[in-house]
């Protein structure tokens, strides 16, 4: 067995952690923060997360299905929320069992954690990485409380410590290695919206609600305790709608009451939140290779971070601890094994990363084009006539494990068929569309 050292005690760190050390590997895990599970956690940074069939297969594995399914509340579809109030349900599936959930990311964090000591993982606080030998896979920290350098031994480094990971940083200054940070100009901010007097859900519990106004937008997901953790996506700039122009609870208030009435309504602690929290970049990464040697790999946002709004960075963090257990099986912590987890991850982080930044597009404004919902609904039907040959693009990315890629190549088919046959009108569309795809089936 191989020993181990991951930096980051996030999301996907914790999950391998379990993995790695369920499988007979010596696992330590160093994190910068303090431990969430004692420490506070900071205004206006719990947003939820959408956790989809990749993270549950992940989840699954490390055997914590039911525990997290006992904490996420599932979600049928979009809600959208019109600046005059009338509601649209856009189911994700045809299928009624086909959901996704929203969990808590402290909550689920805190379950992983636990999960990964339990196994035999030690877990370092405020220790922060600022040097790796990627010959030896030697590590430097600093301990945060009392500034003291600490060495380690790290053998098979993972890099596991988010968008601004301190082991990327380390590999940007090496030959060879391709490194892309951008920013969009737009920038979220968490506010609250309470439970009801009597403890339920003011809103629909059982949907992700969109409140999309074209340049911007509003979002919501349930919580346990009745509660909806809603995110503002907003310009940056802009002389009227941005959150440089909203510099006073007046500002706020006014912007809200235009924009979002039947939200405001439910939100009693609007103004504080708004004044209080912070404002956060949106960013997204790629970089290649993802590893040095044997002795370093990058795994999740360190590699990959992407924007929020396909729901699928946690998920796609977590398929990755699911290949790189998988390559880990067959190969052994070797160049070749990191080298082989790399070659199969990134050409579909590539694809999710672009497939994110258009779905913020669909959700602020799409959403409510007529050309847009009639598209929808000719992807269900082609689905329900034809489950075996077509395959709505969100449900491929979101309910199946076909690779990210590989489903933006099958939905451009898709696009092409119907493209192609649209000329031929309603009648015997159905059959034309069998016939194309029996043959696209025959030659794939």
């Amino acid at each position: 067995m191989a020993r181990f050292t991951i930096i980051g005690a996030g999301l996907a760190g914790s999950l391998l952690g379990v993995l790695l050390a369920r499988e007979g590997h010596e696992v330590e895990i160093f994190e910068r923060r303090a431990d969430m599970r004692v420490a506070p956690v900071p205004r206006g940074r719990s947003i939820n997360l959408a956790l989809s069939v990749r993270g549950w297969k992940a989840i699954a594995e490390a055997g914590l299905k039911d525990e997290v399914m006992a904490t996420a509340i599932p979600m049928r579809g979009r809600m959208l929320h019109a600046v005059d109030g009338a509601l649209e349900l856009q189911p994700y599936s045809i299928h009624p069992d086909e959901h996704l959930y929203s969990v808590s990311r402290h909550g689920l964090n805190v379950t992983l954690m636990n999960a990964a000591q339990a196994a035999g993982v030690k877990i370092h606080f405020n220790h922060r990485c600022t040097h790796i030998d990627f010959e030896t896979g030697d590590l430097t920290f600093r301990d945060e409380l009392s500034g003291s350098q600490i060495g380690h031994a790290g053998g098979h480094v993972v890099g596991s410590d988010g968008a601004f990971s301190a082991i990327r940083e380390q590999m940007t200054h090496r030959d060879r290695f391709n490194y892309r940070q951008d920013y969009l100009p737009w920038g979220y901010k968490e506010l609250t919206m309470p439970s009801l007097p009597s403890g339920g859900w003011c809103i629909d519990r059982g949907a992700l609600h969109i409140w999309p106004r074209h340049d911007y937008m509003l979002i919501a997901l349930p919580n346990l305790d009745g509660s909806f953790t809603c995110t503002l996506f907003l310009p940056f700039d802009g002389e009227r709608s941005s959150f440089a122009a909203l510099k006073t609870e007046s500002d706020v208030k006014a912007f809200f009451d235009r924009e979002f009435p039947d939200a405001v309504a439910h939100m009693p602690t609007l103004l504080d939140d708004f004044m209080h929290n912070p404002t956060s970049p949106l960013v997204y990464v790629r970089c290649s290779p993802w590893h040095v040697g044997k002795h370093a790999v990058l795994l999740g946002d360190a590699c990959h971070a992407v924007v929020p709004f396909y729901g699928q960075g946690m998920n796609a963090a977590f398929e990755d601890c699911t290949v790189f257990m998988q390559c880990l099986r067959a190969m052994g912590p070797t160049e070749e094994m990191f080298a082989r987890y790399g070659e199969l991850r990134k050409p579909n982080t590539d694809a999710l990363s672009d497939l994110a930044l258009q779905n913020f597009e669909e959700m602020r404004s799409r959403v409510v084009s007529p050309v847009f919902k009639a598209r929808k609904q000719v992807d269900a039907l082609l689905h329900q006539a034809f489950p075996e040959h077509w395959l709505p693009l969100y449900s491929m990315v979101t309910f199946s494990s076909i690779p990210y890629a590989e489903a933006v190549r099958r939905a451009r088919r898709q696009d092409l068929i119907v493209n192609g046959l649209a000329g031929a009108g309603v009648l015997g569309l159905a059959g034309l569309v069998g016939s194309a795809l029996r043959s696209w089936s025959r030659t794939r």
